[in-house]
């Protein structure tokens, strides 16, 4: 496979939490008025507080300038914004936008697949159908938006079957659309929430003690679209707090992607 990747962001400092801090200055100590009682010269207890307060006045300086260059470094942060990277896979024909911390796995069976360093269970991929089996002429012929959305969630919960006892899985299917995008073809964008339960003494023999919990709750996003004789699907998963959180970087993800001729 011959691809390419384009720098196309910058990443934001990394966040550091910074509190206020004030530089006390140090009493002059007793002894000191002590000696100066006992007959010591006053040139020597002035230099003294002299030589103490150039020390305080460099230290407080050097204070305000570390705690102010944190504190922007936390302001940098606070902003929700993240750069993209972008993919290009001219061989098989598509492109699209991933956040730049993302990195890429290797051996996941998908096309491409890249995940955050981080939330483990937020990741993208590209599918693509075979190209000997595969007479695909638009993403019509999966029918409507909803008709599509049907089989995307179907083939969710297929991969996702467990064979533990006691697993419980719900889903729904959240929006079903069609876009012409600025290439002029037109791609479906469907969005699945799952859910999956679970008892962690399935076994036990009374059923107050087989309470299913919830163990993860997940967003899918998937956009469809047709070329080459092919169906592509780029899909994202995330977690569903983590949307709430990266909603419009994940749309941009999905409003990037798109199928281009294959180049052979």
């Amino acid at each position: 496979m011959a691809a390419s990747i384009a720098v196309m962001g910058s990443i934001s400092a990394p966040r550091l939490s910074s509190r206020t801090r004030r530089s006390a200055v140090p009493p002059v100590s007793a002894s000191a008025s002590t000696r100066n009682e006992n007959g010591s010269s006053p040139s020597c207890r002035h230099h003294s507080i002299a030589a103490l307060t150039r020390r305080d006045v460099m230290a407080s300086v050097l204070s305000s300038f570390v705690f102010s260059q944190l504190r922007s470094c936390e302001d940098t942060l606070a902003e929700p914004s993240v750069g993209f990277r972008e993919y290009i896979d001219t061989f098989d024909g598509y492109t699209f936008l991933y956040p730049q911390n993302w990195i890429q796995v290797r051996g996941s069976g998908a096309d491409i697949f890249f995940r955050d360093p981080f939330v483990l269970d937020e990741n993208l991929s590209v599918e693509l159908s075979s190209p000997s089996s595969s007479r695909y002429k638009s993403v019509e012929d999966l029918g409507t938006p909803q008709e599509a959305a049907n089989k995307v969630l179907k083939q969710y919960l297929t991969e996702f079957m467990s064979t533990r006892l006691g697993v419980r899985r719900e889903s729904n299917i959240l929006s079903a659309s069609s876009r012409i995008a600025d290439d002029g073809r037109l791609y479906y964008q469907v969005e699945v929430n799952i859910k999956s339960y679970a008892s962690n003494n399935e076994l036990a023999v009374m059923p107050q003690d087989r309470i299913q919990r919830l163990e993860w709750d997940r967003r899918y996003l998937s956009v469809l679209g047709v070329e080459n004789n092919q169906l592509y699907e780029l899909r994202l998963q995330t977690p569903e707090n983590v949307f709430l959180e990266e909603e419009k970087d994940l749309r941009d993800v999905m409003d990037s992607f798109r199928v281009v001729k294959a180049v052979n």
